[in-house]
């Protein structure tokens, strides 16, 4: 029997970018989105092109390879054209390949909020989608507060459905914008709209005011809307958005949804739903939840005593799924007995094949779980645990040692009178017993760190010319200024790629000198394999 395929719309980067303390540069914004690539959802959606420096500059050229790049915006302003909206045409002349407009659909909200009629709001509705589909873009409609409109005006809010629907519109997304809709409503109202609207052609956009958001989609999908959307983490405005990692594993591992549904996601891709999760806690510079529903650290976690008793003898007892089918593992008393699988699923990310049974893989997990515990965090720092694992496995070549390293701050006045800080870095280091002093300055105590290190790498040289710091986060693990503090840093070459590598001390110095430490030698081992690969097929 064949599944009905669900649509998975992301807006992590736009209805996401709403969260109070959350601020998106255009290298966020890049990484998130290849995040959101290795998950596999359908729609990626970006931001508001025209509405800021930021998201101008991210539609300014294409950002998925797979998935369906969306803008979001408004439909157009009553009283002028589709081709006189100055903020219509920014989205369409975007490199985005669908659009998402809001449109409100309480008619109450139309008077009062826009102060136009609502045949004004329906005719803008109307010219917003034929402009899009004229240009050759996908569109989509997002019905702004409907399950309130439905309930106040419930023809007020069809006629918006079937207007989109009738001018071009593949997807009508109905939104529960403030979140107080419950799911027996939802799926009440769900079942009418269908009366008008065809199911693969209906969408839900939930908030999570009540702590329902993830019920109020499933409801939604079991009355018969065939698009998602959703945030990772369930990130969003107020109390956030309709959490994807939580919906996700959901759909793909309950028979009752993945009997009759089927996604873009697949196995391969679900074993990296938790490492997903994490990195990006790590590219916001928070703490992953550690009671998250499938994803948390704790989500498999149990004590001992009778629970830890019955789970050895049954998994299935106190787990309602396979704790690796979700790239998670199994924590019981202080052993961690999905370690190793989750370890061989890394190493083969980096093509290290090792055997189930090698000791070295004992090493190598006890090692994880110790840095772990004094605070690194591998999930975001992906090339740090390549790093670790051949240093661990002996298989780590001898690039170059630091002998020592000296980072000066100064603040001083210049010729004109001016405040200014100068910060130099000192840099000794040895390659192939060579002693290589570098000298260099920064606008701060990292860049100059970064500068005088790659300024001098003996015959390395040539091979990180194309290297470049990216992104520096800071966290600190612990309260105090003499706290545990972590630095993540991103990094990127010429072929494209970005990696992430992590240090960690109670000196901010050391901690963002051992990343950038890790950055180069990774640069060196990416380099030196791709080289070796080149050759075997010459």
């Amino acid at each position: 029997m064949s599944k009905d395929r669900l649509y998975l719309f992301d807006t992590t980067l736009r209805d996401g970018a709403q969260t109070a303390g959350i601020e998106f540069s255009l290298e966020d914004k890049i990484s998130i989105c290849r995040l959101l690539e290795d998950l596999g959802v359908d729609y990626i959606e970006g931001g508001y092109p025209g509405a800021n420096p930021v998201d101008t500059e991210f539609f300014a050229e294409r950002r998925t390879k797979t998935a369906r790049f969306t803008a979001f915006g408004m439909t157009k302003r009553a009283g002028r054209s589709a081709a006189n909206d100055p903020g219509l045409q920014a989205i369409l002349q975007s490199e985005a390949s669908a659009t998402c407009f809001v449109a409100k659909t309480w008619s109450a909200q139309v008077e009062m909020a826009l102060g136009i009629s609502l045949e004004e709001n329906l005719d803008s509705l109307r010219d917003t989608v034929a402009a899009a589909v004229a240009s050759g873009k996908e569109a989509l409609i997002d019905c702004e507060h409907f399950f309130d409109g439905f309930k106040a005006d419930p023809d007020y809010a069809l006629a918006c459905v079937k207007t989109a629907l009738d001018a071009g519109a593949r997807w009508v997304v109905l939104c529960d914008t403030n979140g107080g809709t419950m799911p027996s409503e939802i799926r009440e109202i769900v079942t009418k709209v269908l009366a008008i609207a065809p199911g693969d052609h209906l969408g839900i956009h939930a908030h999570d005011d009540t702590g329902q958001a993830v019920a109020n989609t499933l409801a939604a999908v079991e009355a018969g809307v065939r698009q998602i959307q959703g945030t990772l983490n369930g990130i969003g405005e107020r109390c956030g958005n309709a959490n994807l990692i939580t919906i996700i594993p959901t759909l793909v591992l309950k028979p009752m949804f993945a009997d009759r549904f089927e996604t873009g996601i697949d196995a391969e891709r679900l074993e990296r739903l938790t490492h997903i999760s994490r990195a990006f806690d790590d590219r916001l510079n928070r703490a992953p939840a550690r009671q998250a529903p499938y994803v948390g650290a704790s989500a498999f976690a149990t004590k001992a005593g009778i629970h830890a008793s019955a789970l050895l003898k049954d998994f299935s007892s106190y787990e309602h799924v396979p704790p690796e089918s979700i790239g998670n593992e199994r924590s019981i008393m202080v052993s961690q007995q999905a370690g190793k699988s989750n370890l061989l699923t890394a190493l083969a990310r980096h093509g290290i094949q090792l055997a189930k049974d090698d000791r070295r893989l004992e090493k190598l997990l006890a090692t994880v779980k110790e840095r772990e515990s004094r605070g690194y965090s591998y999930d975001g720092a992906d090339a740090s645990f390549a790093v670790l694992a051949h240093e661990v496995l002996g298989t780590l070549p001898d690039y170059f040692q630091v002998e020592n390293y000296r980072a000066s701050v100064e603040r001083r006045h210049n010729a004109l009178g001016e405040e200014v800080t100068v910060t130099e870095a000192v840099v000794k280091i040895r390659v192939e017993g060579e002693l290589l002093m570098s000298v260099a300055e920064g606008n701060g105590p990292v860049n100059a760190l970064d500068l005088a290190m790659r300024k001098d790498l003996g015959k390395y040289s040539s091979l990180i010319e194309d290297l470049e710091l990216v992104d520096f986060k800071v966290r600190i693990l612990d309260g105090g200024t003499g706290a545990v503090t972590r630095v993540l840093v991103e990094s990127r070459d010429g072929t494209g790629e970005r990696w992430f590598t992590i240090g960690v001390s109670p000196n901010i110095i050391d901690a963002s000198f051992e990343a950038l430490y890790e950055s180069i030698t990774y640069k060196l081992l990416k380099t030196e394999a791709a080289q070796q690969t080149t050759e075997e097929v010459a």
